[in-house]
């Protein structure tokens, strides 16, 4: 099947289709506040390569105003409805910028791209009212591949999301423990069995972690892919997964 999935790291994939390359959730730096990059070199210039560019949340590491400086000027940037309000550097960065909500659609090329809802607090934490909502988005063309960004279950995702090939789900953080609104790997895998893709990648897992914490549960920093792997093989034994490592590309086999 002619799509490419290559994970930078954390929320960052690129998905080539027809011809089409998005960017999801650029996040190219060593250090985010708090956060450092433990696995994984800053993904090359060439990650910043694309046709559009997909963020799903206001959360700093899925908006991160720098990582989106390194986009080529006039680069279509999708971002949920609300988001230029609460984040005013979105309009000094030169992209062509388009707002989303839920169940709208856009086309970049042959590729259509569908924003779906997410079960997460999407506001620009830690300053501002809850202004724009958390999204995924379905990126169709000759494949359907659903990029979850962050999210927890919700009893419609499947209803949402529809029909897919691929997904791109969460399947951890950056800390040792994750609350409501999130995917940890068992429900990464509760989610893949009510989707019913023919392939999923973990995400969101394995790149960032609290400085200080390096020594503290070292195995809640990589472990999550692993057990997500096991965890669908239990609940989904007919989905393959496939763990990727930074900067890996592939291309699943998966078909209309």
């Amino acid at each position: 099947m002619p799509v490419d999935v290559t994970w930078w790291g954390h929320a960052t994939c690129t998905v080539e289709d027809s011809g089409v390359r998005v960017l999801t959730d650029p996040l190219f730096v060593r250090r985010l506040a708090h956060l450092r990059r433990r696995r994984g070199a800053v993904p090359p210039p060439e990650a910043a390569v694309a046709d559009a560019v997909l963020v799903s949340h206001l959360h700093r590491d899925h908006l991160h105003l720098p990582s989106l400086a390194r986009l080529a000027g006039g680069t279509r940037l999708v971002v949920p409805h609300g988001a230029a309000r609460a984040v005013p550097g979105l309009s000094r960065l030169g992209l062509e910028l388009t707002e989303v909500s839920p169940g709208e659609e856009i086309c970049v090329g042959d590729v259509t791209v569908r924003a779906v809802p997410a079960l997460h607090d999407g506001r620009r934490i830690p300053v501002g009212p809850h202004r724009s909502p958390a999204l995924g988005y379905v990126i169709t063309g000759e494949a359907r591949t659903y990029f979850a960004g962050d999210t927890g279950l919700f009893d419609s995702m499947a209803a949402e999301v529809g029909p897919i090939d691929l997904a791109l789900l969460p399947v951890g953080g950056w800390g040792p423990y994750l609350g409501h609104g999130h995917l940890d790997a068992g429900r990464a895998a509760q989610a893949v069995a009510a989707l019913g893709p023919r392939s999923a990648v973990p995400v969101h897992y394995g790149t960032y972690w609290p400085i200080g914490l390096d020594g503290v549960r070292p195995h809640e920093f990589y472990a999550p892919g692993e057990e997500f792997v096991r965890k669908t093989a239990r609940l989904a034994p007919e989905v393959s997964v496939h763990r990727l490592g930074h900067g890996e590309r592939w291309r699943p086999e998966v078909s209309w």
